[in-house]
Protein backbone atom coordinates (compact mmCIF):
# COMPACT_ATOMS: atom_id res chain seq x y z
CA UNK A 1 0.00 0.00 0.00
CA UNK A 2 1.18 3.59 -0.64
CA UNK A 3 2.92 5.34 2.24
CA UNK A 4 1.41 8.42 3.84
CA UNK A 5 3.90 10.59 1.95
CA UNK A 6 2.76 9.03 -1.31
CA UNK A 7 -0.87 9.72 -0.41
CA UNK A 8 0.02 13.39 0.20
CA UNK A 9 1.83 13.54 -3.14
CA UNK A 10 -1.18 12.10 -4.92
CA UNK A 11 -3.48 14.55 -3.17
CA UNK A 12 -1.36 17.47 -4.39
CA UNK A 13 -1.46 16.42 -8.05
CA UNK A 14 -2.87 19.05 -10.36
CA UNK A 15 -5.38 16.98 -12.33
CA UNK A 16 -5.40 19.33 -15.32
CA UNK A 17 -1.60 19.25 -15.59
CA UNK A 18 -1.64 15.47 -15.14
CA UNK A 19 -4.18 15.11 -17.96
CA UNK A 20 -2.07 17.38 -20.16
CA UNK A 21 1.06 15.33 -19.36
CA UNK A 22 -0.71 12.04 -20.10
CA UNK A 23 -2.10 13.42 -23.33
CA UNK A 24 1.41 14.44 -24.35
CA UNK A 25 2.69 10.91 -23.65
CA UNK A 26 -0.07 9.46 -25.82
CA UNK A 27 0.69 11.90 -28.63
CA UNK A 28 4.26 10.60 -28.88
CA UNK A 29 2.90 7.71 -30.93
CA UNK A 30 0.18 7.61 -33.55
CA UNK A 31 -2.26 4.71 -33.67
CA UNK A 32 -0.59 3.58 -36.88
CA UNK A 33 2.86 3.51 -35.26
CA UNK A 34 1.58 1.42 -32.36
CA UNK A 35 -0.20 -1.06 -34.63
CA UNK A 36 2.95 -1.33 -36.73
CA UNK A 37 5.03 -2.16 -33.65
CA UNK A 38 2.48 -4.79 -32.60
CA UNK A 39 2.56 -6.41 -36.03
CA UNK A 40 6.37 -6.36 -36.19
CA UNK A 41 6.64 -7.88 -32.70
CA UNK A 42 4.25 -10.65 -33.74
CA UNK A 43 6.34 -11.29 -36.84
CA UNK A 44 9.49 -11.66 -34.76
CA UNK A 45 7.79 -13.95 -32.23
CA UNK A 46 5.89 -15.96 -34.81
CA UNK A 47 2.68 -15.48 -32.81
CA UNK A 48 0.42 -12.83 -31.31
CA UNK A 49 2.36 -11.25 -28.38
CA UNK A 50 1.22 -11.00 -24.80
CA UNK A 51 1.72 -7.71 -22.93
CA UNK A 52 4.77 -9.19 -21.20
CA UNK A 53 6.28 -10.42 -24.47
CA UNK A 54 5.65 -7.05 -26.14
CA UNK A 55 7.31 -5.16 -23.27
CA UNK A 56 10.27 -7.59 -23.24
CA UNK A 57 10.88 -7.18 -26.98
CA UNK A 58 14.05 -5.08 -27.28
CA UNK A 59 12.87 -3.60 -30.58
CA UNK A 60 9.58 -2.16 -29.30
CA UNK A 61 9.54 1.36 -27.87
CA UNK A 62 5.88 1.61 -26.85
CA UNK A 63 4.83 0.55 -23.36
CA UNK A 64 1.81 -1.80 -23.20
CA UNK A 65 0.00 0.72 -21.01
CA UNK A 66 0.31 3.30 -23.80
CA UNK A 67 -1.23 0.78 -26.17
CA UNK A 68 -4.17 0.38 -23.78
CA UNK A 69 -4.57 4.15 -23.41
CA UNK A 70 -4.80 4.52 -27.20
CA UNK A 71 -7.19 1.65 -27.94
CA UNK A 72 -9.09 1.03 -24.71
CA UNK A 73 -7.70 -2.46 -24.12
CA UNK A 74 -4.80 -4.67 -25.14
CA UNK A 75 -7.06 -7.07 -27.03
CA UNK A 76 -8.78 -4.28 -28.99
CA UNK A 77 -5.36 -3.02 -30.11
CA UNK A 78 -4.32 -6.49 -31.23
CA UNK A 79 -7.55 -6.94 -33.16
CA UNK A 80 -6.94 -3.68 -35.02
CA UNK A 81 -3.43 -4.90 -35.81
CA UNK A 82 -4.92 -8.11 -37.21
CA UNK A 83 -3.63 -10.14 -34.27
CA UNK A 84 -6.61 -11.83 -32.66
CA UNK A 85 -5.82 -12.89 -29.09
CA UNK A 86 -5.77 -16.68 -29.22
CA UNK A 87 -7.33 -17.28 -25.81
CA UNK A 88 -9.99 -14.61 -26.14
CA UNK A 89 -10.97 -14.95 -29.80
CA UNK A 90 -14.71 -15.19 -30.30
CA UNK A 91 -16.38 -17.57 -32.72
CA UNK A 92 -17.13 -14.56 -34.93
CA UNK A 93 -13.45 -13.53 -34.87
CA UNK A 94 -12.36 -16.99 -35.96
CA UNK A 95 -14.84 -17.10 -38.84
CA UNK A 96 -13.91 -13.60 -39.99
CA UNK A 97 -10.21 -14.39 -40.00
CA UNK A 98 -10.76 -17.53 -42.08
CA UNK A 99 -12.71 -15.50 -44.63
CA UNK A 100 -10.01 -12.82 -44.78
CA UNK A 101 -7.29 -15.44 -45.22
CA UNK A 102 -9.33 -17.08 -47.99
CA UNK A 103 -9.67 -13.71 -49.75
CA UNK A 104 -5.92 -13.18 -49.47
CA UNK A 105 -5.11 -16.67 -50.80
CA UNK A 106 -7.98 -16.65 -53.33
CA UNK A 107 -8.85 -20.22 -52.28
CA UNK A 108 -10.02 -22.27 -49.31
CA UNK A 109 -7.43 -22.11 -46.48
CA UNK A 110 -5.80 -25.31 -45.24
CA UNK A 111 -4.27 -26.32 -41.92
CA UNK A 112 -0.84 -25.65 -43.42
CA UNK A 113 -1.94 -22.11 -44.32
CA UNK A 114 -2.83 -21.49 -40.67
CA UNK A 115 0.66 -22.63 -39.66
CA UNK A 116 2.29 -20.40 -42.26
CA UNK A 117 0.21 -17.37 -41.13
CA UNK A 118 0.49 -18.03 -37.39
CA UNK A 119 1.60 -14.44 -36.72
CA UNK A 120 -1.86 -13.20 -37.70
CA UNK A 121 -4.03 -16.32 -37.38
CA UNK A 122 -5.17 -18.31 -34.34
CA UNK A 123 -3.88 -21.85 -33.99
CA UNK A 124 -5.41 -24.92 -35.64
CA UNK A 125 -6.10 -26.34 -32.19
CA UNK A 126 -8.29 -23.35 -31.31
CA UNK A 127 -10.39 -23.94 -34.44
CA UNK A 128 -10.68 -27.64 -33.62
CA UNK A 129 -11.61 -26.89 -30.01
CA UNK A 130 -14.21 -24.27 -31.00
CA UNK A 131 -15.81 -25.90 -34.04
CA UNK A 132 -14.96 -29.59 -33.63
CA UNK A 133 -12.81 -29.60 -36.77
CA UNK A 134 -11.20 -27.20 -39.22
CA UNK A 135 -13.60 -28.45 -41.89
CA UNK A 136 -16.58 -27.41 -39.76
CA UNK A 137 -15.01 -23.98 -39.22
CA UNK A 138 -14.41 -23.54 -42.95
CA UNK A 139 -17.99 -24.51 -43.74
CA UNK A 140 -19.29 -21.99 -41.20
CA UNK A 141 -17.10 -19.36 -42.84
CA UNK A 142 -18.87 -20.09 -46.14
CA UNK A 143 -16.25 -22.20 -47.90
CA UNK A 144 -17.34 -25.13 -50.03
CA UNK A 145 -15.57 -27.95 -48.21
CA UNK A 146 -16.64 -31.49 -49.16
CA UNK A 147 -16.75 -34.22 -46.54
CA UNK A 148 -16.87 -38.01 -46.56
CA UNK A 149 -17.94 -39.63 -49.82
CA UNK A 150 -18.56 -36.22 -51.36
CA UNK A 151 -14.91 -35.40 -50.74
CA UNK A 152 -13.62 -38.54 -52.44
CA UNK A 153 -16.08 -38.12 -55.30
CA UNK A 154 -14.78 -34.63 -55.94
CA UNK A 155 -11.17 -35.81 -55.81
CA UNK A 156 -11.88 -38.56 -58.39
CA UNK A 157 -13.59 -36.07 -60.70
CA UNK A 158 -10.68 -33.66 -60.35
CA UNK A 159 -8.28 -36.54 -60.99
CA UNK A 160 -10.09 -37.38 -64.22
CA UNK A 161 -9.86 -33.76 -65.34
CA UNK A 162 -6.16 -33.59 -64.53
CA UNK A 163 -5.53 -36.89 -66.37
CA UNK A 164 -7.11 -35.45 -69.50
CA UNK A 165 -4.83 -32.44 -69.33
CA UNK A 166 -1.74 -34.58 -68.77
CA UNK A 167 -2.65 -37.37 -71.17
CA UNK A 168 -2.01 -39.92 -68.42
CA UNK A 169 -3.08 -40.82 -64.91
CA UNK A 170 -1.76 -38.21 -62.44
CA UNK A 171 1.13 -39.09 -60.18
CA UNK A 172 1.43 -37.84 -56.61
CA UNK A 173 3.83 -35.08 -57.70
CA UNK A 174 1.57 -34.09 -60.61
CA UNK A 175 -1.28 -33.44 -58.21
CA UNK A 176 0.80 -31.19 -55.98
CA UNK A 177 2.16 -29.27 -58.96
CA UNK A 178 -1.32 -28.72 -60.38
CA UNK A 179 -2.58 -27.40 -57.06
CA UNK A 180 0.39 -25.10 -56.56
CA UNK A 181 -0.13 -23.91 -60.13
CA UNK A 182 -3.28 -22.13 -59.07
CA UNK A 183 -6.13 -24.62 -58.85
CA UNK A 184 -7.18 -23.79 -55.31
CA UNK A 185 -10.33 -25.95 -55.55
CA UNK A 186 -8.26 -29.14 -55.43
CA UNK A 187 -7.63 -31.05 -52.22
CA UNK A 188 -3.97 -31.40 -51.36
CA UNK A 189 -2.21 -34.56 -52.54
CA UNK A 190 -1.85 -35.60 -48.90
CA UNK A 191 -5.56 -35.18 -48.24
CA UNK A 192 -6.30 -37.48 -51.18
CA UNK A 193 -3.68 -39.94 -49.98
CA UNK A 194 -5.10 -40.10 -46.45
CA UNK A 195 -8.63 -40.81 -47.68
CA UNK A 196 -7.49 -44.16 -49.11
CA UNK A 197 -6.09 -46.02 -46.10
CA UNK A 198 -2.54 -44.65 -46.34
CA UNK A 199 -0.02 -47.28 -47.32
CA UNK A 200 2.21 -48.39 -50.19
CA UNK A 201 -0.76 -48.78 -52.56
CA UNK A 202 -2.82 -45.73 -51.59
CA UNK A 203 -2.03 -43.56 -54.61
CA UNK A 204 -2.30 -46.42 -57.10
CA UNK A 205 -5.75 -47.14 -55.61
CA UNK A 206 -6.69 -43.55 -56.34
CA UNK A 207 -5.30 -43.87 -59.88
CA UNK A 208 -7.49 -46.96 -60.33
CA UNK A 209 -10.59 -45.03 -59.26
CA UNK A 210 -9.67 -42.25 -61.68
CA UNK A 211 -9.17 -44.74 -64.53
CA UNK A 212 -12.59 -46.26 -63.78
CA UNK A 213 -14.17 -42.79 -63.93
CA UNK A 214 -12.42 -42.11 -67.23
CA UNK A 215 -13.75 -45.41 -68.56
CA UNK A 216 -17.28 -44.33 -67.63
CA UNK A 217 -16.65 -41.19 -69.66
CA UNK A 218 -15.54 -43.22 -72.68
CA UNK A 219 -11.81 -42.58 -72.26
CA UNK A 220 -9.58 -45.63 -72.57
CA UNK A 221 -6.58 -45.94 -70.27
CA UNK A 222 -3.63 -48.21 -71.15
CA UNK A 223 -2.05 -50.55 -68.55
CA UNK A 224 0.78 -48.00 -68.30
CA UNK A 225 -1.71 -45.31 -67.35
CA UNK A 226 -1.73 -43.39 -70.64
CA UNK A 227 -4.94 -42.06 -72.09
CA UNK A 228 -5.83 -43.13 -75.62
CA UNK A 229 -6.25 -40.25 -78.03
CA UNK A 230 -9.76 -39.94 -79.36
CA UNK A 231 -10.00 -40.50 -83.06
CA UNK A 232 -11.89 -37.96 -85.09
CA UNK A 233 -14.86 -39.11 -87.15
CA UNK A 234 -14.26 -38.73 -90.84
CA UNK A 235 -17.18 -37.70 -92.98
Amino acid sequence: MPRKGAYRALAKIDRERLAEFQSGIRRRYSDEQILEQLAECAERLGRSPTMREFEADAQTTVHPQTVIQHFGSWNKAKRQAGLVPRRFATREDLVRLLRELGEELKRTPTARDLDEHRASMPSKSLYWHTFGSLTAALREAGFDVPVGEERLERAIEQGAGLAKRLGRLPKFADWGEARRGGDGTMLTEWQVYRMLEPGPGAWSTFQYLVSERLGEQGVKVSPEGRLAKRSRNRG
